[in-house]
């Protein structure tokens, strides 16, 4: 008995130990993360805060550093953003509410299902290189801002209709049967009780993944995104440019004024992100209490 107690005393030990040393092992690897991080964001500060004013808003870019500003990137990256969201959104939640509510469970939805799962993790290039061939050859819309526009809203869609299945399938059962129960249709359940409650992880999907597309450079690339526009986008059929493209343009010259420039880009798509990653912290909160 004494023995028996010895060892199960050892192996307490053992797995104690073993639960301190994966801590610490873990510890470590996110302070290295954390560190890494906050060095590369003080290193972008010092470049490019001084750099930060009015005429980098008002000015377009030029080939002159103390010239140059971002206002047809900036104006670009947020004509994208408004185009693409609402477009997105709309493609994106309904194919979630209709794979999720309506299609039922057969060979032909999983293989769907299976196929958007796996689009979500293929390189961002690979939706450049498909929007070069369907919209900007296929259809004929050139490097235009539409083109732009439903390359990355094919960029996103997997995302956001993954991260709105997740939403859906994580309300309640009994929020249903009760619906149900006092004899509403499929419909007005699945918009009046299931659409609400799953709202906070939809908005939070969708959000981040518009996130992640105003970073992208390597899509818009491809479809021949031009890096040095000196005119604001009229119609969907101009030229555009976004700001990680001006960046990566002001990145590539040799000159340290223009690196110090991309540092204050940088900045703004930071806080741009900051902001947008707020508003879906600021959703989620808000359509929780609604719920």
């Amino acid at each position: 008995m004494e023995s028996m107690n010895l060892g199960e005393t050892k192996g307490i030990t053992r797995r104690r130990r073993s639960d301190r040393t994966l801590h610490l092992v873990f510890l470590v690897c996110t302070s290295i993360g954390i560190v890494a991080l906050m060095a590369l964001i003080v290193s972008i500060l010092v470049d490019g805060l001084h750099r930060l004013s009015p005429e980098i808003f008002t000015n377009y870019p030029s080939r002159i550093a103390d010239r140059s500003g971002m206002k047809s990137p900036i104006v670009g990256t947020i004509y994208l953003l408004l185009l693409m969201a609402p477009l997105s959104f709309i493609l994106g939640v309904g194919a979630a509410i209709f794979l999720e509510e309506y299609a039922g469970k057969n060979r032909w939805v999983r293989l769907i299902q299976l196929n958007i799962s796996t689009l979500a993790g293929v390189p961002s290039i690979i939706y450049g290189i498909l929007g070069l061939a369907i919209f900007v050859r296929g259809m004929g819309l050139g490097r235009s801002l539409l083109s732009g526009v439903l390359t990355m809203t094919l960029l996103v869609l997997p995302i956001i209709i993954v991260s709105a299945q997740e939403a859906l399938r994580a309300v309640p059962k009994n929020r249903r049967n009760a619906s149900y129960a006092l004899g509403a249709t499929k419909w007005q359940t699945v918009s009046r009780s299931v659409l609400p409650s799953a709202m906070p992880g939809i908005m939070t999907g969708v959000i981040l993944a518009l996130s992640r597309a105003i970073g992208e450079t390597a899509p818009l690339i491809m479809i021949g995104a031009l890096t040095y526009v000196a005119f604001l986008p009229e119609n969907l059929l101009d030229s555009f440019t976004v700001m990680p493209i001006q960046i990566f343009n002001w990145v590539s010259r040799p000159s340290q004024d223009f690196h110090d420039l991309a540092a204050s880009g940088i900045i703004l798509l930071l806080i741009m992100l900051f902001m947008m990653n707020l508003i879906a912290i600021w959703l989620r909160n808000k359509y929780q209490k609604n719920t």
